[in-house]
């Protein structure tokens, strides 16, 4: 560096420092090293994903009436509201630790969240093996044995209007919901999404003239449409603030994952879930990596294989994954398969908080999941390669390591804070 610089220069600087005192060089110093984490600070501030507020058309839903007709569009319950209602009126008062349980009663044993962009060709596939597997389900309001001694040690506590702090109800409901979220599609989506439920009734069965402005109960699919595309993350977290399950699923539109999987997620929930009911459980392909057992036929070979080119950066990805995310998060597998199940209770300590809404926000959920001490499991489930997807392999990787690296440092560096 110094030869860089002309000899008399070089000269100077030296002796300027020298008889500078070390008191005035370390302010100096210091000085330069706040002023290179300000502009660090406020270019991450700029770069940082700051999620669009619901518009007023995207808290309604639409179904099928009793005639097989769309219905007009109805007022969607949403739980975030009410939370955040909550944690405003509380103001310093707000305890975080017991607010941030403060979520309303569920209605539906499962919720069913689908984000779908521009998927009329594929989405009637997924929906056939959902439904099929769903229907053949008895989601009584019956009880685990972990939620029996939970409901005995606390009581019968449950969230009506304003209720404090809330807890896990005594006994979770019947049935099951499907919502999709339409992410400013183009296409046909939403007219296959209600054609597919007139077929099947779902707006009949389910539909409850009486509760029409707050939601439907057992066996409904309900359709929501955002007025421009918001991108994955942003659709599957619209989708969960309106959900009113015990459970919650989020499964891709595409179908790739095996539906009837869902029970292995729900029983790894129901052993890992901790006193409040709280419990994450996400579908796995890493099993898959390497095997012969996998789901694409090329032109040149008839054995079923997982492409090279995906293996590779599902490798690659992970390491850049260890290096950037907290210890659970960087331990697992597979974090960005499109089947994750989670207990109502562990809802409120990741929705409200959500920020990326591309293909990153598997990662931050499952950050929020590990910052607030929710227990996590991984399930090796079926999953297949459908054509068709979105994705773009090498762009959205990049994009994806781009979003990855600003969000863990925007969080590392307070730009996002939970409470």
């Amino acid at each position: 560096m110094w030869s860089l610089i002309p000899s008399t220069t070089a000269v100077t600087i030296s002796r300027l420092i020298q008889s500078t005192p070390p008191p005035l060089l370390l302010l100096a110093l210091l000085t330069v090293t706040l002023g290179i984490a300000s502009l660090f600070y406020l270019a991450l501030f700029i770069v940082a994903p700051v999620p669009r507020l619901p518009r007023a058309s995207e808290k309604r839903f639409t179904t099928v009436t009793l005639t097989g007709q769309p219905s007009t569009p109805q007022r969607l319950s949403c739980w975030v509201d009410a939370w955040n209602a909550n944690r405003e009126a509380a103001g310093a008062r707000w305890d975080p630790a017991a607010q941030a349980k403060a979520i309303d009663d569920a209605e539906v044993f499962l919720s069913v969240v689908v984000p779908a962009y521009n998927e009329e060709e594929r989405l009637t596939g997924m929906l056939e093996e959902a439904v099929e597997y769903l229907q053949q389900q008895e989601y009584r309001a019956e009880m685990q044995e972990s939620q029996k001694a939970y409901a005995t040690t606390n009581g019968n506590k449950r969230m009506n209007g304003s209720a404090a702090h809330g807890s896990y109800q005594r006994t979770p409901p019947s049935g099951w919901e499907i919502l999709i979220v339409s992410d400013g599609s183009t296409d046909r989506t939403v007219d296959v999404a209600l054609r597919f439920a007139r077929a099947h009734r779902l707006g009949v069965e389910g539909f409850d003239k009486q509760r029409l402005d707050v939601g439907t109960t057992s066996r409904t699919l309900r359709v929501v449409t955002l007025e421009s595309n918001r991108g994955k993350g942003g659709a599957v977290t619209h989708g969960m603030r309106h959900v009113c399950g015990a459970y919650v699923l989020f499964a891709d539109a595409d179908g790739a994952s095996t539906f009837s999987d869902v029970g292995k997620l729900m029983s790894a929930c129901e052993a890992i879930q901790d006193p409040q009911g709280r419990a994450v459980a996400i579908g796995s392909r890493a099993h898959l990596v390497g095997s012969e057992a996998v789901v694409k036929l090329t032109t040149t070979t008839t054995t079923p294989q997982r492409s090279f080119l995906r293996n590779l950066l599902m490798h690659s990805f992970h390491l850049f994954l260890r290096l950037l995310t907290p210890p659970a998060t960087a331990a697992i597998k597979d974090t960005q398969c499109g089947f994750k199940l989670f207990s109502r209770p562990s809802l409120p300590h990741i929705i409200p908080f959500m920020h990326s809404e591309g293909w990153i926000f598997d990662v931050e959920m499952l950050m929020l999941a590990e910052a607030a001490g929710i227990p996590v499991a991984e399930v090796a489930v079926g999953w297949k390669e459908v054509k068709g997807s979105k994705l773009n392999v090498i762009w959205d990787s990049l994009g994806m390591a781009w979003g990855l690296a600003v969000l863990r440092a925007a969080w590392a560096f307070g730009v996002y804070r939970r409470y």
